[in-house]
């Protein structure tokens, strides 16, 4: 009898530490008000970004809302997709919400309930994006198991934040993430019927899928058909692939920055960048070049002082890295929540000398806020390059542009002789949250917050086509076509050697 009630005891422990690793899991009611209430705490203590882009009326209100979410909520699922609704509501690409990691890989294990297709975006519309033997290449898809495309992407938007209420950032997460999103949102589902409507169709059909698994589904998406056009968006670039210079005839050359990253003035990659600009524009001015192209579509942002950096050779006036900059503490709040990895009784020591550092850099108060004082390196005023161009500037941006790469589009696109062509970025035109990231941990459930925590105003004129709470809007937006999809060719950069072609001829 005891050995029974033993071995009962030993499988119902089991049996719920397996299944508290799987994310449909029961998940009370209890601790996702308590977390709620951590998660609130720490947004409200030590995120600078809470109130950038929202009112304190809208923050109250979605707090509203996640509370009466818990009153319908039954599952470990449920209860991160109110976090990330929340994460996502404040507006910064910074933000992050992670699940515990035993549960993420066990998402990675599903062997069936997955989404079958990639999808992407066109022309205002999402079309297939694969080949396969049922719904033709680049078929419109009007809905998924009942739900209309565009309230399941509105949805979905939560998943990929950006800056502030822009849109079309989201779209990069959700054309490579799409099936992981709609089974964190709707859980696995046994198969999928999908309603689509093929190119100048005047009817849509419809074809039920079965569902695949994780691992297939992103088998798919790295088969998928645009990838030789867009795979640098999600790839890992070598140095060699982080910028180059060309010229395009005797007038005009083409600067590819697509990325960031290259380490500060310390390291040798960042020394490797600086001789490389130095070159680029001892040859642009050598040959008297009059258009400069820089393209930027792919750049999702990297280290100081590569942005500033690159735009000392482009622009003729004085500036800053940025106007303002502050933080929303002295100390770091809530250490027992602090995810970083260490024993709770020891965190106050380390705690102590990352404080000392940010009250250094952190120094000025003004009414709880602490803000850089004319000491920072960010405050210094930078003078133009003796080598800048100042001939006529086509700044190419996409959704992917973000961070480092954002500050540097915004300045470049309020100089006087630059003209933006593209897509909307998801990285702020006059500011956003960037720099020092903090990590912490919810109590009850282990999701892990992530944001940074420097509120930065960027050094950009206003202008009245850029809006506060959205990326930098292009002065001429142009996206790849239907056509041009087909045919993998590059709208944008057509665009404007055509614009180009047309403007010397004038």
């Amino acid at each position: 009898m005891k050995k029974t009630l033993y071995f009962s005891l030993l499988f119902f422990i089991i049996s719920n530490i397996i299944f508290a690793q799987l994310i449909d899991a029961p998940f009370s009611q209890k601790n996702m008000r308590k977390d709620l209430e951590v998660f609130k705490k720490i947004r409200a203590t030590a995120n600078s970004g809470l109130y950038k882009y929202r009112t304190s009326q809208e923050i109250d209100s979605i707090y509203n809302w996640a509370d009466s979410q818990i009153d319908k909520s039954s599952t470990y699922r449920d209860f991160y997709n109110i976090i990330s609704e929340l994460t996502d509501f404040e507006g910064s690409l910074h933000n992050s919400t992670s699940i515990r990691n035993k549960i993420f890989q066990n998402l990675r294990k599903e062997e069936s309930g997955y989404f079958p297709l990639p999808i992407k975006w066109i022309e205002g519309k999402w079309v297939v994006n694969f080949k396969n033997g049922e719904i033709p290449l680049g078929a419109e898809i009007i809905s998924v198991n009942g739900i209309p495309m565009t309230y399941l992407i509105s949805e979905l938007g939560k998943y990929y934040t950006t800056d502030g209420k822009n849109i079309t950032g989201k779209r990069l997460g959700i054309r490579k993430d799409f099936a992981k999103y709609f089974r964190l949102k709707n859980g696995l589902q046994d198969n999928f019927k999908i309603v689509f409507k093929e190119k100048n169709a005047n009817k849509s059909k419809e074809v039920i899928f079965n569902s695949v698994s994780s691992a297939k589904y992103y088998e798919r998406v790295n088969k998928r058909y645009s990838r030789p056009f867009d795979q640098i968006y999600y790839a890992h670039l070598d140095k060699n692939e982080k910028y180059s210079f060309k010229l395009i005839d005797s007038f005009s050359g083409v600067l590819k920055l697509n990325s960031f990253a290259m380490g500060d003035e310390s390291t040798t990659e960042h020394k490797e960048y600086a001789k490389f600009l130095d070159s680029v524009f001892n040859k642009i001015k050598k040959n008297n070049l009059k258009n400069l192209m820089v393209d930027i579509r792919q750049n999702g942002g990297g280290d100081n002082p590569n942005d500033v950096i690159t735009y000392s050779y482009l622009t003729q006036r004085k500036f800053q890295e940025n106007k303002q900059a502050w933080i929303s503490f002295e100390k770091i709040p809530l250490l027992k929540y602090y995810n970083i990895g260490i024993p709770k009784f020891i965190r106050p020591f380390v705690a102590g000398k990352y404080n000392r550092k940010l009250q250094e850099i952190f120094p000025l108060e003004k009414k709880g806020k602490y803000y850089q004082d004319e000491n920072s390196n960010d405050h210094k005023i930078r003078l133009p390059n003796k080598k800048a161009f100042n001939g006529k500037i086509y700044l190419l941006i996409s959704p992917a542009v973000a961070s480092a790469a954002s500050l540097f589009g915004s300045m470049v696109a309020g100089n006087d002789n630059t003209i933006t062509i593209g897509e909307e970025t998801m990285g702020g035109y006059y500011g956003h949250n960037s720099h020092t990231p903090l990590e912490y941990k919810l109590p009850k459930s282990k999701i892990v917050t992530r944001f940074s925590i420097v509120n930065l105003e960027q050094d950009v004129p206003k202008k009245e086509n850029q809006l506060y709470n959205r990326g930098i809007i292009p002065d001429i937006e142009v996206n790849q076509t239907y056509q041009d999809y087909l045919t993998q060719k590059d709208t944008r950069m057509n665009f404007i050697l055509d614009l180009i072609k047309k403007n010397s001829t004038e």
